[in-house]
């Protein structure tokens, strides 16, 4: 049999250690020996003695936390000997190494995979208040391990070196040492110029030594509603694949 479909480029990628890697830009692959955690219903296929476990949002606490403020991923944790495959909507796949020292806040719903050696909390972004609905609350991991996030479309990191504006909801994840705040656009003579499908109409500053990563497309902030949205439809899937 010939195709294309068979080349090189779409043959599965091996390798002699464990971990995640992309297998392409759209599809994140993890060589696994051990565990790692994943967002519920992202897994696209798997090989070999996997086993799945729901964790909500990563423990009571976290849990709690998230029914309070909207924000969290919804987790499962993969352990056994296998390979799996895991993919967000087509959505673009980036791997950040973090390293001992290193924190970085990310928007929850744009959280794919990563270690379990990774600490991960939920807190309120500083400067914001109760200006915006998107945006208060940001994932922050630190430790040392690796994580996969997704962009819609291919991000820009700025190197936040001046005073820096990004929309919140274009807005991915930033050096966790960073200052942020929230400034209303009509403070900063933009109007209505901003364009916004949800929410008001507001800009989210940057300021210290660090980088922020914005990806070419502003989606509404999921919240509370939109995860418990997407547990419900995943939940089946995940059911299933455990026997439930």
């Amino acid at each position: 049999m010939r195709s294309e479909l068979f080349s090189a480029e779409n043959l599965e990628k091996e390798s002699s250690q464990p971990g995640l890697r992309l297998q392409n830009s759209k599809l994140l692959k993890a060589e696994l020996n051990g565990e790692f955690m994943a967002r519920v219903g992202t897994m696209v296929a798997y090989q070999g003695q996997v086993q799945f476990e729901a964790l909500g949002s990563g423990g009571i606490g976290k849990f709690l936390k998230q029914k309070l403020t909207g924000e969290g991923v919804p987790l499962m944790k993969v352990s056994g000997r296998g390979d799996v495959f895991l993919a967000e909507n087509a959505a673009d796949i980036h791997i950040i190494d973090i390293e001992p020292g290193d924190a970085l806040s990310i928007n929850g719903a744009n959280v794919l995979a990563f270690d379990s050696t990774l600490n991960y909390d939920i807190k309120m972004v500083q400067g914001v208040g109760m200006m915006s609905n998107a945006g208060l609350f940001n994932c922050v991991f630190s430790g040392y391990g690796r994580i996969a996030v997704t962009t819609k479309g291919t991000p820009v990191v700025l190197s936040v070196d001046q005073p820096t504006y990004v929309d919140p909801q274009a807005a991915i994840c930033w050096s966790a040492n960073l200052q942020t705040g929230y400034h209303r656009a009509e403070q900063m003579g933009l109007g209505t110029l901003l364009g916004r499908t949800t929410g008001e109409r507001f800009t989210m500053s940057f300021s210290g030594q660090g980088f922020v990563v914005v990806q070419p497309s502003e989606e509404p902030p999921g919240g509370l509603a939109g995860a418990a949205q997407g547990q419900q439809q995943q939940g089946g899937i995940l059911g299933n694949l455990m026997g439930h």
